[in-house]
């Protein structure tokens, strides 16, 4: 019942009665019979053409030549994170609208912080006895409050949601991630969507989608490929001489993920190892496996097999899990774009052998990119350093002590401070000017660029980064003052993690973008464009209207 009316739901807002029209004549074009979504998680948008020589000539370079290569998409928000891009790319609209402002948020009522896909009604469908081993190193899952999981907290119909409405229902809709917060959003309300667990190396779900695992995903899971790695290592495709960054192999800041290290081979050690399954996720195995699995599914599923186009959203969470230990001007981060370009020149093929490539339409994006980390920044002559979020609150806190509140600070998770109302009401003390003082002290914080106060964003500005703040501004679930890092310092919790996007300087904001199928030229366009605009692209070629809440436009270069 809950998933008919979330559909009913998507149909409502989304569409008008010309999605009635004849799906023979309703498409601009016809041919289309899969919607490849490919996200790389962390594919900053210069990464391409920083290792295209050591690409061959059937992944990401088929891509770049034979389609549409935008080489200056940005987002237009401000906490670059990974839900919030995949949302931003499902529903083609800002985290104000959608509602994923962050990877978590505080929740305000339960006086706690709250994991953006937890949904406890919906529990993950066991795959074996002991689902609980491992140890989780993702700083977002370690706030989640439950290991329940579905879509409902998001506010916005997706692309996949479209496609369900205006084919009644008969489009095919899957998400497939090694991430849970990816492979959910991509998939919408109307798909369903599996992700890799570093508690087993199996593909898992939950029962938002099915009572029970299908046969297929059952048969993969009891193959048990990623224990077939027990005892290996990850060690460099090619000869070490022929990569770019070749010297850049040990460097005394790169996290060594307790045993992994910071050289190549790094090893993954056995099976028994409860970092095991979470070191494949931190190496090109983890994608790899999620090529695997999506084969296994496009097979089983049969998407695309007949006159009613299915969705299908592949992201690839190996170049981000990497950058976060060993960051994006690494040996590691080389290698794994690398080895990844051969997955998808793998996938392009298995596509082209079962669907047709003709029959395809292909987008790759990024979610966010990726700072480099501040320590070889310094090394370059810039000066950048890491902030404590401690001394934040403390700043913040004395600010309070000022107007007679003691800890006006009630919560701070990057990048938003929340304040305690209830001290503040006690005070009685006008909240706007409260929030404008610490936001003006925090200012003068060394590392500190800006310092937005919620109250002001309904002021005009001109200023394109408070533009981004207000984008990323959710009135429940965003904080009172939203913080920002200046360039290449790095704002982050205590933690195993040595780099962190999430800013809303370029170097997070800027993806690729390629659109790639038929009808579509081949051509290379630098003009600005933007990630909300991909959605509506898509719906355009498909002849839907864009998904309800979309605020971005079709791109001229596909249509025309």
């Amino acid at each position: 019942m809950l998933r008919f009316i979330t559909i009913l739901f998507c149909m409502l807002i989304g569409f008008g009665v010309g999605g009635l029209t004849t799906f023979a004549n309703a498409r601009t074009h016809p041919q289309v019979r899969l919607v490849l979504q490919i996200t790389v998680d962390g594919l900053r948008g210069d990464l391409l053409n920083r290792y295209d020589s050591g690409f061959g000539k059937d992944g990401f370079r088929r891509l770049m030549q034979k389609g549409v290569y935008y080489t200056n998409a940005h987002y237009q928000h401000a906490n670059t994170e990974t839900i919030v891009g995949h949302a931003t790319l499902a529903t083609g609209t800002f985290p104000s609208q959608h509602g994923m402002v962050g990877n978590v948020w505080f929740d305000r009522e339960a006086g706690e912080l709250a994991y953006n896909i937890e949904d406890p009604k919906s529990p993950l469908l066991p795959t074996r006895e002991n689902e609980s081993r491992g140890e989780q190193v993702d700083p977002a899952q370690k706030k989640s409050r439950t290991q329940g999981r579905s879509p409902v907290v998001i506010l916005a119909p997706t692309i996949g949601d479209t496609l369900a409405a205006f084919y009644t229902g008969r489009s095919k809709i899957f998400g497939v991630s090694g991430k849970d917060r990816s492979a959910v959003s991509m998939a919408g309300h109307t798909g369903k969507a599996f992700w890799y667990s570093t508690n087993s190396g199996d593909f898992v779900t939950s029962t938002y989608y099915y009572d029970a695992y299908p046969g297929w995903v059952s048969d993969w899971n009891s193959q048990r490929k990623a224990e077939g790695y027990t005892g290996q290592s990850w060690s460099l495709l090619n000869d070490a001489s022929s990569y770019l960054l070749a010297g850049q192999d040990d460097r005394p800041y790169e996290a060594d993920l307790k045993g992994y290290g910071r050289v190549f081979p790094h090893p993954y050690g056995e099976v028994d190892d409860s970092l095991f399954f979470t070191r494949l996720f931190v190496s090109p195995v983890g994608d790899q496996l999620t090529l695997d699995f999506s084969k296994a599914l496009i097979t089983h599923e049969q998407l695309g097999r007949d006159e009613i186009p299915d969705y299908l959203s592949v992201s690839f969470s190996g170049v981000d899990a990497v950058n976060h230990f060993f960051g994006p001007s690494s040996l590691e981060n080389e290698d794994v774009v690398v080895q990844l370009d051969r997955i998808i020149a793998d996938l392009l093929a298995f596509i082209e052998k079962t669907v047709g490539l003709k029959n395809t339409l292909i987008v790759l994006a990024a979610d966010h990119g990726m700072a480099d980390m501040p320590e070889y920044m310094t090394e370059l002559g810039y000066a950048a350093g890491r902030l404590d979020p401690d001394a934040i609150v403390a700043v913040a806190n004395q600010v309070g002590k000022r107007y007679g509140i003691d800890g006006v600070v009630r919560f701070f998770y990057r990048p938003y401070l929340y304040l305690d109302d209830g001290k503040i009401g006690a005070a009685i003390i006008n909240r706007d000017l409260v929030e404008q003082a610490i936001a003006d002290t925090l200012m003068d914080v060394e590392g500190i660029a800006l310092a937005v106060a919620s109250s002001r964003l309904s002021e005009q500005s001109t200023d394109p980064l408070v533009e981004q703040v207000r984008n990323n501004h959710h009135i429940t679930r965003s904080g009172d003052i939203y913080i920002s890092q200046a360039p290449y310092w790095f704002l982050f919790d205590k933690g195993p993690v040595a780099a962190m996007h999430g800013s809303l300087w370029r170097y997070d904001t800027h993806v690729p973008i390629v659109f790639f199928g038929p009808g579509i030229p081949s051509k290379t366009v630098h003009r600005r464009v933007h990630s909300v605009d991909v959605a509506p692209t898509i719906a355009a070629l498909l002849g839907m209207s864009p998904p309800g809440a979309a605020q971005g436009s079709p791109l001229i270069e596909i249509l025309k």
